[in-house]
């Protein structure tokens, strides 16, 4: 796995959920740009409804993004499995902060939680996002040397590869 100075992706204790928690207003307000999201009378987005989950069930993981020893952002990785018992990796949530983009530090991060669950993974983006398309299409091709498969399913576009 590639190495980026200075950079930690670590697994979340239950000590940083406040911290994802405060993290995810950021989150929120970046995705407002490409869904009906909007602020209540107290200035907030609401609060992110899964996030006791990843510290109560077995098949979610989370992870802070550090850069020069500072929060950078989080991941929220999540095991799926489908009815037809198809099981693979989906990342719930990514989110790196506007002042660590473009440093290479988010194709990083990704690429350290698909080395640590190994297995079927499957990336979405709403289609609205573009920018987030782009970005995933760039880390996923890189992880994979192009051997993913992308789909357009209910709103979403999907990237499918094995890690």
């Amino acid at each position: 796995m590639k190495t980026l100075q200075n950079s930690v992706v670590k697994k979340a204790e239950l000590k940083d959920k406040e911290a994802i928690k405060n993290l995810m207003q950021f989150y929120f307000y970046d995705f407002s740009e490409f869904v009906e999201a909007y602020v209540g009378n107290d200035g907030l987005f609401g609060e992110y409804p899964y996030l006791n989950n990843y510290w109560e069930e077995k098949e979610r993981f989370p992870y802070l993004v550090e850069k020069d020893g500072k929060l950078a952002g989080f991941i929220l990785v999540r095991e799926v499995q489908e009815d037809n018992n198809n099981l693979y990796w989906s990342i719930a949530e990514f989110f790196i902060m506007k002042k660590f983009r473009l440093s290479g530090l988010g194709m990083y991060a990704a690429h350290h939680v698909f080395e640590s669950h190994k297995g079927n993974w499957e990336v979405f983006q709403i289609e609205t996002n573009k920018p987030a398309q782009a970005f995933w299409r760039k880390v996923i091709n890189d992880y994979t040397k192009g051997q993913f498969v992308e789909r357009k399913e209910e709103g979403k576009i999907i990237q499918a590869f094995c890690s």
